[in-house]
């Protein structure tokens, strides 16, 4: 059964301009982008920086978790960004939300890096950090629907998959880039520095980013398929509601589709640089600037094959395709704790060759699968509400339940833990139908 119906369009309707390729890859690319380049500088500051700089010093544990919960508020806040900026989305139209959602993000990142800290206005500065960690994850709670949707609604039929591989590439793209800001700042800069000012560098340069897609993007032509749904005044009043009475199987079906992938991104990356960088016994040892280097070098198998995959889903269905990489996620579940686990460094750059390029074969496919679960009055609300749902399950509890793991049970069982969230993946793909030809 189709997605949705298309609105009768008068014969003599105005014809619906189109976007250009080139145009529709960066505008898609350059938010995903930003997301996980703020996500990776805020993930290592909240470690390494915020404690010293927002929190009151008297007690260095009680700090680092009070930084670390400052962290966990954007995955809070991302559903919610998604059920706003995706109401205005199915509502208003996909280009001026889009740059709406880039605002509220890029703002907000830039502002954290202007914050005083705790010695110059108190409890102000954590305060203030946390609201502004919460702009983040509103703007980033509507920024992928937005992007998967400019690069999907925009497509050949044909290519439905590849094109909504584009927004999927902002995450190794950005991955990358925040790793080698922090590399440079680390090899530029004394520890004094870097504490003093240096951290302050990657959140305020992210404001190119921010400007480089405003200018992208401010510049685009609506979607030809919400333009065609607004011709039409076929927008539903409320989208959050709608999509709760009509499509409520298809938004947990889509939920538990993107579960694997989340798990297996935040292993690969924020878990595995915990365990890899904490001195023996209890982890590997690894010189923190020598990980990051072998992540830099592991991510990218991440981006070579996001948009192979997105290629693969469109010769051979979304179902197929992400039912296969998903049984390959279990088999790797079950292998990588002997390969991390050994020691051997060489052992442990296959562990991250192999992971991240997983990571891409299954996170290529879902800037198409996952908009194609709706139709396209509750599109934007729908994409964006299962892909941020599912990061609470997914993402957010991931490198605290590995870590919990390797501490009381070994390794053995971080590798049984991210085989049964693929095993839930695994269970809704199969109770999904196939994607590829529905209409738009």
């Amino acid at each position: 059964m189709p997605a949705s119906i298309a609105p009768a369009i008068e014969p003599n309707a105005p014809s619906v301009p189109v976007n250009s390729r080139g145009k529709v890859i960066v505008a898609s690319l350059i938010g995903t982008a930003i997301e996980f380049f703020d996500f990776y500088i805020y993930a290592t500051a909240a470690v390494i920086v915020f404690p010293h700089i927002f929190f009151p010093q008297s007690d260095a544990t009680a700090a680092t978790l009070q930084s670390l919960a400052t962290f966990a508020l954007a995955f809070v806040a991302r559903p919610i960004g998604s059920a706003l900026f995706g109401h205005f989305g199915d509502r208003v139209g996909r280009k001026v939300t889009l740059v709406a959602s880039l605002l509220t993000m890029g703002i907000s990142t830039v502002l954290i890096g202007l914050l005083p800290g705790y010695q110059t206005i108190g409890i102000a500065a954590p305060i203030l950090l946390a609201v502004a960690r919460f702009g983040q994850g509103l703007g980033l709670g509507g920024e992928w629907g937005g992007a998967a949707l400019l690069a999907t609604e925009n497509a050949p039929a044909h290519k439905r998959a590849l094109y909504g591989s584009f927004p999927q590439l902002g995450a190794p793209i950005g991955f990358f880039f925040a790793n080698a800001m922090f590399l440079a700042l680390s090899w530029l800069l004394t520890d004094e520095q870097f504490l003093s000012w240096g951290w302050r560098v990657p959140f305020i340069l992210s404001a190119v980013l921010v400007l480089i897609g405003l200018y992208v993007r401010v510049s685009l032509h609506e979607t030809p398929v919400f333009a065609k749904i607004a011709l039409a005044k076929a927008q539903v009043r409320m989208p959050i509601g709608t999509l709760f009475s009509k499509h409520l199987k298809a938004t947990v079906l889509g939920t538990f589709i993107m579960v694997a992938t989340y798990t297996l991104f935040y292993i690969m990356t924020v878990y595995s640089l915990t365990y890899g960088t904490t001195p023996k016994p209890i982890g590997l040892g690894i010189p923190r600037n020598d990980f990051l280097l072998m992540l830099m070098v592991g991510v990218i198998g991440f981006g070579l094959l996001v948009p192979v995959s997105g290629q693969l889903a469109d010769s051979f269905g979304r179902r197929r395709t992400m039912i296969t990489v998903t049984l390959i996620i279990i088999l790797f579940a079950l292998v990588f704790p002997s390969m991390l686990g050994s020691g051997n460094i060489w052992l442990v750059m296959a562990f991250l060759l192999c992971g991240f390029t997983v990571m891409g074969l299954t996170f290529g496919p879902m800037g198409a699968l996952l908009p194609e679960l709706f139709p396209t009055e509750v599109r934007y609300t729908g994409a964006s509400f299962s892909y941020n749902v599912s990061s609470i399950i997914g993402a957010s509890v991931a490198p605290y339940i590995a870590t919990w793991l390797t501490a009381n049970y070994g390794l053995f069982y971080v590798g049984i833990y991210l085989a049964s969230m693929a095993t839930l993946t695994l269970l809704a793909l199969l109770a999904t139908h196939e994607t590829r030809h529905r209409s738009l």
